[in-house]
């Protein structure tokens, strides 16, 4: 199926003063989906805190916790700035700003590059190499919506993008990248690919309709048991992060509740509706909390 590749025209009664328009770039950010923000956020934290084999730093906590909250404002813009030919063909994104024209092509862009400069010069208050791997973060966050066209692997991609601040923790807190980092890095990876394939599979009608591609796709009948392997190997890499890094009884409950709750999501997702596989992403807030409820545990606790 065809669609016009063009921006949707501006409505003739586009907000045009300021305090009309902010509620819309508000949307346009997520600022009224604040999960998103804590899917970005509790990893990092897991890693300042591993990093700093404790409470972080609070100027890197503040810095780590900003750059969250722009990078993934940010790129929530350029997703919907290359999306903007496909969202108003999809149930769940119709209604977006510029699916809508409310907000122009121009104004996303601009809005875009603000928040990328903002979250660059906090990185520029911790050291050189957590600067040269935010290079790649940029790089990650705007070329991640491009994926959908071309690979049925964009949520792997996303967990690359979303896990990359796990090595710019440690090295802003180390001033190196460990293995453990590395490790950690992998299980969020795993975790990302989970969770946004159950989001996938939200738009799998739709995408299947315009010609997207992702990961709920590419499972087909099998998207379950796909999902399976995933959230089983993001258990397996976390549970050897905390045994390399000596983590005690705290952490290891921690697993075992955040197990359950995923046990839950498939309860949720399992007639792969809508809505229940929405739930299932949704529930995924709980699960980075509660991984990083053990790891703070431990530190707090001994």
């Amino acid at each position: 199926m065809s669609y016009e590749r063009h921006a949707p025209p501006l409505p003739d009664r586009a907000p045009k003063t300021w305090r009309q328009r902010w509620p819309l770039y508000w949307q346009l950010v997520r600022g009224d989906r604040p999960v998103g923000i804590l899917l970005l956020l509790w990893p990092t934290w897991w890693a300042l805190w591993l990093a700093a084999d404790g409470v972080p730093p609070l100027g890197t906590l503040l810095i780590f916790t900003a750059g969250v909250w722009l990078t993934r404002s940010a790129g929530c813009v350029i997703n919907d700035y290359n999306d903007r030919w496909l969202d108003p063909h999809v149930e769940r994104t119709k209604a977006r700003p510029l699916a809508t024209g409310a907000v122009s092509p121009r104004e996303a862009l601009g809005l875009f590059a603000v928040m990328m400069l903002v979250a660059f010069g906090l990185v520029l208050l911790t050291n050189r190499l957590t600067v040269a791997l935010s290079v790649a973060a940029a790089l990650l966050a705007a070329t991640y919506p491009l994926l959908k066209r071309y690979t049925y692997l964009p949520q792997v991609y996303l967990g690359v993008a979303f896990g990359w601040g796990i090595p710019m923790a440690f090295a802003a807190v180390q001033g190196s990248v460990p293995p453990i980092a590395w490790l950690l890095f992998l299980g969020n990876l795993l975790w990302t690919t989970g969770y946004d394939t159950w989001y996938a599979m939200v738009d799998r009608e739709d995408d299947l309709r315009v010609g997207s591609k992702s990961t709920a796709i590419l499972f087909g009948d099998a998207d379950l048991i796909a999902q399976g392997v995933i959230y089983a190997g993001f258990f397996c890499a976390m549970w050897l992060v905390g045994a390399r890094a000596g983590f005690g009884i705290h952490y290891q409950a921690a697993l075992g509740v955040a197990l359950a709750v995923v046990a839950v999501q498939f309860w949720m997702a399992r007639r792969r509706d809508r809505a229940g596989c929405f739930r299932a992403f949704l529930a995924n807030q709980w699960v980075g909390l509660v991984v990083f409820v053990g790891i703070a545990g431990h530190y707090a606790l001994g």
